[in-house]
């Protein structure tokens, strides 16, 4: 089976660093799905379908406007509003999928190519535990091998975190490695850095199944891991902040850094 969809299994890291240290280190594994292929990948194999119940699954109304309507019409859209021209190329979500029918993505990411396989966009697309999404829609430099972006935070992920900050993201693109890297600054400087990698592997049954084994209910642990770790903010006295109300808009606009940039990004 040939696919450009594939599996990358590795870590998520985060740390905070004022105005006490916190840190987590876990074990994790994403799917990264080629949009056109769901219906290919969901005939072929055995433990993966598209909405309805399975090992594991991918479910439309998990992403996006969160209505069930294919994703592709809906990313094509937000690249258009944000002016970055598109021209039906590949669009391939790294995420984590439904794992015996639970799943919670903090953040899933759409690779957004152009036909001559040049990567145009990018579309950080992050879910709170409140039930809310939004999504930064970022564009690529040309001819960057390392994406560097930038966004400022308009979206309330963390009680533990104010809007009165700024992302600088770091990526490499889906290859035989893959990784995100998102510092978030405020006024003081960097507050917090967080960062997933992984190494690509054949997307089978098989593997599916030895990750069911060494990744057991792994989305749950997801969700179990962001409430323990909010317990243990607390019992450090981290400052909770009131819920904002989520923005008007599903997608916000983020900006390319020019890749001779050095250094980490400035708030």
């Amino acid at each position: 089976m040939s696919w450009r969809s594939a599996l990358y299994v590795g870590r998520v890291r985060h740390h905070r660093f004022r105005p006490r240290s916190h840190a987590l280190n876990y074990r994790v594994f994403w799917m990264l799905i080629d949009l056109d292929e769901i219906d290919r990948l969901a005939a072929e194999l055995r433990l993966f379908s598209r909405n309805r119940f399975n090992l594991y699954a991918f479910r439309e109304a998990d992403y996006g406007d969160r209505s069930g309507r294919a994703l592709r019409p809906q990313i094509e859209v937000a690249l258009s509003d944000a002016g970055i021209a598109h021209d039906g190329g590949p669009i391939r979500l790294l995420t984590m999928p439904r794992i015996l029918g639970y799943a919670f993505n903090p953040l899933s990411t759409y690779f957004c190519y152009r036909r001559d396989g040049s990567l145009c966009a990018t579309v950080y697309e992050v879910h709170n535990t409140f039930g809310e999404t939004h999504s930064y829609v970022s564009p690529v430099e040309a001819d960057q091998s390392s994406l560097r972006q930038e966004a400022e935070k308009v979206f309330h992920v963390s009680p533990f975190m104010q809007l009165d900050m700024r992302y600088a993201f770091t990526v490499t693109p889906p290859g035989q490695r893959i990784s995100v890297a998102i510092d978030g600054h405020d006024a003081e400087g960097r507050l917090i850095t967080a960062v997933l990698s992984g190494k690509r592997t054949e997307l089978s049954d098989a593997a599916l199944l030895r990750l069911l084994v060494s990744h057991p209910l792994l989305t749950l642990k997801v969700t179990a891991a962001i409430h323990w770790h909010a317990l243990r903010l607390l019992a450090k006295r981290i400052r909770w902040r009131p819920h904002p109300a989520a923005p008007e808009r599903p997608f916000s606009l983020g900006s390319a850094v020019a890749p001779h940039a050095k250094g980490p990004v400035q708030p």
